[in-house]
């Protein structure tokens, strides 16, 4: 059995020491490491989609997010939200203003005490750490208004314009995030941002230091003077960044897909935590069996956990119309990750 919970195992990470057993913060219950928490609704458009929708009833097909883009989702995006194809509302950033708008949400009249104290009364948190997510996807929020072709041009040719519209939208979230800190006290703060492709970031390290990284920092800022730690979630090709994201106080990766150095990024950043590296894509027109699953999460703990540093995370996404494939499939990588992390150091030690 282990010594340490949960979160003291997950927190160890982020400090560059090394972890009893492989965590991973995907786990739920009694297992899992995080628990994310806070006034999320502040940050969504009522009726809004999003990943693997969950809500009630069908999941929506189009809405209009906070700060007034249209999105769309549909049973070929799995009903994951998209900016709304060739109808992108702002064709010209230097009129940013007369398009973008902050949201209608009255802020002012919020209990933060008795708020934090009926959302953090649910999590033990000696099991548990708490997470606070601070919405700051700069990038995606652009280009939800502008389209990539656009967008990336803009990037170039009016970054001054950008940085206004930008930090506009910063001057909304931070205080609101500042609270969740203040009242909330969390052990981490997470935010999230696609600044890449599989293959390359959308835009050069001079324009990400230019043009969002202040934006990122000026959000985290009160996490980072208080030293709690950040977790950021950028998918694709972003190793380019990450030297930048510990600079503003980063200490845990996700999901760090497989395209990126994940071993050099380990070697080269000792209290970075890299989180993810499960790259399952099965063999197409092949049913995904039981053994094909469980042994790709080894593989995965086998590669990237030798030496700390290093959380599993990652799961098999099916066809909107395969969900209970998809279910009974993560059900054996959670229960593998937790099984076969769980005694992962103790055999490595073992062999020594």
């Amino acid at each position: 059995m282990p010594t340490l919970t949960p979160k003291e195992n997950y927190l160890r990470l982020g400090r560059g020491i090394m972890p009893e057993y492989v965590p991973n913060p995907m786990m739920m219950g009694a297992d899992g490491p995080v628990v994310s928490t806070g006034y999320g609704e502040l940050y969504r458009a009522e009726g809004q989609g999003g990943f693997l929708w969950q809500g009630e009833g069908a999941p929506p097909t189009e809405w209009t997010d906070m700060w007034g883009a249209p999105w769309v989702a549909n049973f070929e995006t799995n009903w994951q939200g998209l900016p709304r194809p060739f109808d992108f509302v702002l064709d010209d950033v230097t009129k940013w203003d007369k398009v973008v708008k902050k949201p209608d949400k009255d802020v002012s009249n919020i209990d933060w005490i008795a708020r934090s104290k009926a959302d953090l009364d649910k999590i033990d948190r000696k099991q548990s750490a708490v997470s606070i997510q601070a919405p700051c996807g700069s990038f995606t929020e652009f280009i939800a208004f502008t389209g990539y072709s656009y967008g990336l041009v803009a990037l170039i040719e009016e970054p001054e314009s950008v940085k206004e519209m930008l930090a506009y939208m910063t001057d909304w979230y931070k205080p609101l995030v500042d609270k969740h800190i203040e009242y909330y006290n969390p052990d981490l703060v997470g935010i999230g941002d696609d600044t890449a492709s599989k293959y390359a970031p959308f835009f050069s390290l001079d324009v990400y230091r230019d043009i969002f990284k202040p934006q990122y920092a000026r959000v985290t800022e009160k996490a980072k003077n208080r030293n709690i730690m950040i977790e950021f979630h950028n998918c694709g090709k972003c190793e380019l960044f990450i030297p930048d994201m510990i600079d503003f106080g980063v200490h845990y990766w996700n999901p760090a897909q497989t395209e990126n150095d994940l071993l050099g990024i380990k070697e080269r950043h000792k209290e970075f935590a890299i989180c993810g590296g499960f790259d399952f894509v099965p063999p197409v027109g092949e049913p995904v069996t039981e053994d094909m699953a469980r042994q790709a999460v080894r593989d995965t703990i086998d590669k990237y956990a030798p030496g700390g540093g290093y959380s599993f995370g990652g799961g098999f996404i099916s066809t909107a119309d395969d969900a209970d494939q998809a279910a009974k499939v993560n059900e054996w990588i959670r229960d593998e990750a937790r099984n076969y992390g769980l005694n992962f150091y103790k055999k490595q030690e073992a062999l020594i």
